[in-house]
């Protein structure tokens, strides 16, 4: 194997296929990366079983080349060192050739390394997706959604099934729902299913598998394919392939869990509100829950305290849009609260509650497909 590359272009491949590498794999040849040379490009592989990520560097695209002098074939680099050797040459290009028995030169301006590689045929085979079940998001409104959702799951393993992000396709209708039983959080999406009408139940994607591919998409209007199988998700745009094992067991029927009718209803400032809560979470750190208060006042204010008895107290008072509904006092994690209002980009924020000790809801004003759900916590 021989070829001469851009070295910012390999450079950005190694770090996509890094993110599927662990030190922890069962099989040593996994914490290598896979090199495969073929005249149309470079094709880079890291593994660790439940992730699995290609990333392709064409040799030629939109008439400016990226790879030359390519001779075929493929090897296995120790992922230990060979990024931090690419990184670190001289020159914006770097020459990789291979001898027979595995070792990889890699040259650059003055700079040569001589680099043990392993048998690219013991590196194990990925399997092909062949699936119906397919449908295609823009790279920006799938970074939309993992955001939205992807902050809800359980860091628990007690329930692994908490542990990632329910999908369901129905028709048309696309949803993700993530939830650690203490809070929720949902994303509706309508889509246009080009050929047959799919129908997509427990497919649970690992919280961990969807923020590594977050890290890797760009943020454009680039369609990614998304097809699923028994049990892994295949995601392809056009020179990534990421795919990731499905978890097993049944989701939760979590659409009970959703008021369906309010006792007190609160329009207010976004950024007010956020801000408010963080500066009154300070002063709650101490306490295990980092718990604040929120209390309804006359003239649609809103009074938000945070207390811990060795430390000191504090009170932020928030001028709400309109409070409509009984009087309230609540308490809540501070932390999911924060979490819940940073992902709004609306100006406004409605909060519905049903009482002191039911979970309330948390939207966009006028956007009905975020949804966000929090459990309460009893002290008064």
């Amino acid at each position: 194997m021989k070829f001469t590359i851009q070295k910012d272009l390999l450079l950005e491949s190694i770090q996509h296929v890094m993110k599927a590498i662990s030190s922890r794999v069962t099989i040593p040849i996994l914490t290598g990366i896979k090199i495969e040379a073929s005249y149309e490009g470079i094709k880079l592989t890291g593994s660790d079983s439940d992730i699995s990520i290609e990333s392709f560097i064409p040799s030629e695209e939109d008439g400016i080349i990226h790879v030359e002098n390519i001779e075929p074939g493929s090897i296995v680099v120790q992922s230990k060192y060979f990024p931090d050797i690419i990184r670190k040459l001289p020159l914006k290009t770097v020459e990789i050739n291979t001898t027979e028995d595995y070792k990889v030169n890699i040259i650059s301006g003055g700079s040569e390394f001589y680099l043990n590689g392993q048998d690219p045929n013991e590196y194990p085979q990925l399997p092909v997706l062949y699936t119906e079940n397919s449908f295609t998001l823009s790279n920006s409104v799938l970074k939309e959604i993992i955001k939205q959702t992807v902050y809800a799951v359980s860091t628990v393993e007690t329930r692994p099934i908490l542990t990632g992000v329910n999908m369901t396709l129905n028709n048309d209708s696309l949803n993700f729902v993530a939830t650690d039983s203490h809070r929720l959080a949902s994303r509706h999406l309508s889509i246009e299913l080009v050929e047959n009408q799919l129908n997509l139940k427990n497919v649970v994607i690992p919280g961990k598998s969807l923020g590594e591919l977050n890290k890797i998409i760009e943020e454009n209007d680039d369609p990614i394919s998304i097809s699923v199988t028994e049990n892994q998700i295949l995601f392809q745009t056009k020179n990534l392939y990421f795919l990731s094992r499905l978890l097993d067991g049944n989701y939760p029927e979590t659409s009970r869990l959703i008021p369906d009718h309010s006792k007190t209803t609160i329009l207010t400032n976004t950024k007010q509100l956020l801000n408010a809560i963080d500066r009154a979470s300070l002063l709650a750190r101490e306490n295990k829950n980092n718990v604040v208060k929120l209390e309804t006042k006359g003239n649609n204010r809103l009074e938000i305290s945070g207390h811990t008895p060795e430390v000191g107290q504090v009170i932020e008072e928030v001028n709400a849009e309109a409070i409509d509904g009984e009087e309230l006092k609540i308490s809540f994690s501070a932390k999911y609260m924060l979490d819940a209002l940073k992902i709004i980009e609306s100006e406004n924020v409605k909060i519905e509650f049903t009482g002191a000790m039911r979970p309330f809801i948390i939207k966009p004003e006028n956007d009905h497909d975020i949804l966000q759900l929090i459990l309460p916590v009893r002290t008064f």
